[in-house]
């Protein structure tokens, strides 16, 4: 059975729920929302795989839900909609959106859409390292007993703390953005979980580095993330 998940936002109950019935014969799992703060809602709560959106909502213009939504996730978002003008279709692109589909539209072109906004999608994500435990040069990790030490001696980490640390190193030399640390930690991206996540790992860094001010294990991608240095 298809693991995806597809939020559907669209006012329109005819073309709703003919794009539900031809996401769910292709077994795509679908929620759906009349509204674009339903909309908004529904992606904080599910983290679908894509969002099928039209523009044309009663409650807020779909432009404001693409930029709502940039700012929480970076799910692929395919417009679906009736307005043809190029200004439209550049608004939605500038906004975030990922791909553009003028109604009418067949069924064919909708799922192709889909297919290839997924496989970008997991394209894109970063690959995990899954192991018991993690030796890399004075750190180590038990991951089966929570257990984490430096040169031997057991490091007392909070159970956020050991999280995020533990999601570095199963992704050791990669850049983790922002966003995709809150979202695994905390299931949101708001400001507040980020404010949060450098709070954290300034502590990790206390714990675990000889001069946290010139870090050996945990580098800061300005900007953009962190990672676990891969070249000790």
């Amino acid at each position: 059975m298809n693991k995806y998940l597809i939020l559907i936002i669209e006012d329109d109950n005819t073309i709703r729920k003919f794009i539900n019935a031809s996401l769910t014969t292709q077994d795509y799992m679908v929620k759906e929302a009349t509204t674009g703060k339903e909309g908004i809602s529904l992606c904080m709560s599910y983290s679908p795989d894509v969002i099928l959106l039209d523009l044309g909502l009663e409650d807020i213009d779909g432009i404001e839900v693409i930029k709502n939504i940039r700012n929480l996730s970076d799910v692929p978002i395919i417009v679906v909609s009736a307005r043809e003008q190029d200004r439209e279709k550049v608004e939605a692109f500038d906004m975030g959106a990922d791909d553009y589909i003028t109604k009418p539209f067949s069924v064919a072109e909708l799922l192709a859409r889909v297919r290839v906004a997924i496989r970008h999608s997991q394209k894109n994500k970063p690959k995990a390292i899954i192991k018991n435990n993690f030796d890399y040069k004075d750190l180590y990790i038990d991951f089966d007993k929570r257990k984490v030490t430096i040169k031997n001696e057991e490091i007392h980490l909070t159970p956020i703390e050991y999280d995020i640390l533990s999601l570095l190193v199963r992704y050791h030399g990669k850049v983790l953005t922002h966003k995709f640390i809150a979202k695994e930690i905390w299931g949101s991206t708001l400001g507040g979980e980020i404010k949060s996540l450098r709070v954290f790992m300034a502590t990790i860094r206390r714990k675990i580095e000889k001069e946290p001010a010139n870090p050996e294990y945990i580098i800061t991608e300005i900007g953009v993330g962190y990672k676990l240095n891969d070249e000790l």
